[in-house]
């Protein structure tokens, strides 16, 4: 770099108080799940019904998930320290990366056994697997209502209402496959209606993926363009010729990170204009922490000078 810089400014934004409820909520949604999933596979094994088992084996992957969501969140309200210095916030992401990969290999595991049901259906016992899925049903129900109205942007807890999603549909699925085996004797219901459970679980979590895994790479947040940040802080008459190596991304749901070097006129006060972008970068973009260097000379990397750059 060439020029004079002002030092970079941060701007933190950290939650404090005590624990969050959304925690307190997974450490019950475990407990249940955990429960009803014993529940679950105990009927699936004496009924025969892969409903039934397929949403305990959902179950397992679920209670499992809900404990690693619940280490996830105490873990991600960790001040940051010499190793991690933004914390542990991206803990969240990891973990519902996670959930959405192991709840694409159930769903593949769950066709696999309907298939080969379809041309091997053997006997169920429709009675006990009516009982069972209907309290699995209310269990799960209990459990999203425990789950739900916590923060839209908290991945950690969308993962979590995920799986219980998957439990709910699930059990609803083999709710309907015992009463069609009950009244009908349609034996074929039971593996075909685990399939058409999987496949609704297939599609929650592909845009669980997408959205976690894109945070992962660091892409830029949804709703926010580079060009925009760029064009807005020129526009905002706070004596920037231009702005360059413009970088957004987060930290995790809901939580944007930016850095960027503002070309500042001559005779300007480095730290008001920091302010000043700093104010609207919260107020326009929700951007909570910023990085901003300040250049009176041209960066070498920014383009010619006069002209405004675009390059990163």
């Amino acid at each position: 770099m060439s020029g004079t810089h002002a030092p970079h400014h941060h701007d933190h934004a950290h939650a404090h108080g005590g624990i969050p409820r959304s925690e307190r909520r997974l450490l019950i949604a475990f407990v249940l799940t955990a429960c009803m999933l014993v529940a679950e596979a105990i009927g699936g094994v004496l009924s025969g019904s892969l409903a039934l088992l397929a949403d305990a084996g959902h179950m397992l992957v679920d209670a499992l998930a809900l404990l690693f969501a619940w280490l996830g969140a105490r873990f991600a309200r960790r001040p940051p320290d010499a190793l991690r210095s933004f914390g542990y916030a991206r803990l969240e992401v990891l973990v519902a990366y996670t959930n959405a990969m192991s709840q694409l290999v159930l769903v593949a595991w769950i066709v696999f056994e309907a298939v080969t049901r379809l041309f091997s259906p053997g006997e169920i016992l429709s009675g006990l697997m009516l009982a069972v899925a209907l309290a699995g049903l209310v269990i799960n129900a209990i459990v999203l209502a425990v789950l739900h109205g916590s923060e839209g942007h908290d991945l950690n807890t969308a993962g979590a209402r995920l799986h219980v999603l998957g439990d709910l549909l699930g059990s609803i699925g083999a709710v309907a496959a015992a009463l069609a085996i009950r009244w009908f004797g349609w034996q074929w219901a039971d593996p075909a209606i685990s399939v058409l459970v999987s496949l609704l679980i297939l599609r929650s979590a592909w845009s669980l993926l997408r959205r976690s895994a894109h945070i992962l790479l660091e892409g830029t947040p949804p709703g926010i363009a580079e060009d925009d940040i760029r064009q807005a802080i020129v526009d905002a008459g706070v004596d920037v010729i231009d702005v360059h190596h413009v970088h957004v991304w987060q930290l995790a749901g809901g939580r944007s990170v930016a850095t960027l070097h503002a070309r500042l006129r001559e005779g300007t006060v480095a730290d008001e204009v920091i302010a000043q972008i700093r104010q609207l970068l919260r107020d326009r973009f929700a951007i909570a922490h910023a990085t901003i260097q300040a250049e009176v000379a041209c960066c070498e990397a920014a383009g010619p000078c006069g002209a405004p750059a675009h390059g990163h």
